[in-house]
């Protein structure tokens, strides 16, 4: 395996990062693509053509407001504290990071971008949008598994560790359920 494989892109603003390992190379792209989409089917939907969303009469505006802010604040926090871990540091020795909020999920800012998504959604409650929202989640994790392929190829048993003990985007564990080895 090529370093390319081992490390994946990087962003030249993360030149000289020997702590990050890297990404998928259309991640950044195809996230701007899928918000753009987004955006247009929900603006659309919300404020203009209102073709699905008819269950938001059916739910309190003050209700659906107050459960999408709370939802957007929370997205926010933890992508910042997720971002900030990744990039506000730099490791002088790689390792797997597993404090913080990636002690919740392996892909805390991920997860944070999805919740801004339904956020979002509480407001219209546009089917619509939640079946963008759908496709998104299922980017973020083909994105995930590309880049734990990555970490697992730098960091080995350390991460296989890590990625038993904690899901990969939603911190929910089953009961009676023991972790595979790819929790989602």
């Amino acid at each position: 395996m090529n370093s390319e494989n081992i490390r994946g892109h990087m962003h030249e603003r993360h030149a000289g990062r020997d702590d990050l390992t890297g990404e998928h190379r259309l991640g950044d792209t195809l996230q701007l693509v899928f918000l753009g989409i987004f955006l247009a089917v929900w603006i659309s939907d919300t404020f203009f053509l209102r073709y699905s969303t008819f269950l938001s009469g059916e739910i309190n505006y003050l209700i659906r407001f107050s459960a999408g802010t709370i939802i957007l604040v929370f997205a926010g926090i933890l992508a910042r504290r997720g971002l900030r871990i990744i990039f506000g540091e730099v490791r002088q020795t790689p390792h797997v990071i597993d404090k913080g909020v990636f002690a919740i999920v392996r892909h805390p800012i991920y997860l944070g971008s999805i919740l801004t998504y339904l956020g979002l959604l509480c407001f219209s409650l546009s089917i619509a949008s939640t079946a963008v929202w759908i496709l998104i989640i299922v980017f973020y994790w083909l994105i995930s598994r590309y880049e734990e392929k990555l970490l697992i190829g730098r960091f080995g048993d350390e991460y296989l560790e890590y990625r038993k003990k904690v899901p990969m985007l939603f911190p929910l564990k089953l009961s009676g359920h023991k972790a595979t080895p790819n929790p989602v």
